[in-house]
């Protein structure tokens, strides 16, 4: 259950808070999407503040090149309804490969497929997409790291520091073989 002693309950928090001021600031700038801002913030999260920092890093990159990509790929994609289509599967595909082994690639995928989906409807001024994705990524790493640096974890720190004192050891307190090997 999911209670305030939960270990879980600081993520929680900070999901909770960094994503409701990403949404927030990208409404009331009056941004066209302040989903993205929201799922940029809740992207960012991780275990500690500075594994946020990098992820924060490697979405801000990532949506960065991934706009490029977009603007490269939109007169394609404007060909017809079969290339827009097939650009977004590639992309799919490509963010499904990447995003688990390498974040920021997985980004540069996920960030031109977004906008082109939204093409599917119809089509939209791209200056108008491209500004609302970078505005909306950017409130959403702000807020993101915000959410961490107000809402702390404390209690794993100490897990931390018992994790780190443990590594050294083999199960029952013996000192592990020089080497770090554990037979």
């Amino acid at each position: 259950m999911f209670h305030p002693a939960s270990p879980l309950f600081p993520i929680g928090v900070r999901v909770a808070v960094g994503s409701a001021l990403a949404g927030l600031v990208s409404l009331a700038a009056g941004v066209g999407h302040p989903y993205w801002a929201v799922v940029t913030a809740a992207s960012v999260f991780q275990a500690n503040a500075t594994l946020s920092w990098h992820r924060a890093l490697q979405r801000a990159l990532g949506s960065v090149v991934g706009l490029l990509v977009f603007t490269a790929l939109l007169p394609i994609g404007r060909t017809g309804a079969l290339a827009l289509v097939l650009l977004t599967l590639a992309l799919q595909f490509c963010t499904e490969a990447l995003m688990t082994r390498n974040y920021w690639l997985g980004t540069v995928c996920v960030t031109p497929m977004a906008l082109l989906l939204t093409e599917l409807p119809g089509y939209q001024p791209a200056w108008r997409l491209i500004s609302d994705r970078w505005l909306d990524t950017a409130v959403g790493v702000v807020a993101g790291l915000l959410g961490c640096l107000l809402v702390t974890n404390r209690r794993s720190a100490g897990r931390d520091r018992r994790g780190a004192a443990a590594c050294g050891r083999r199960p029952g307190g013996r000192p592990a073989p020089a080497g770090g090997r554990r037979r």
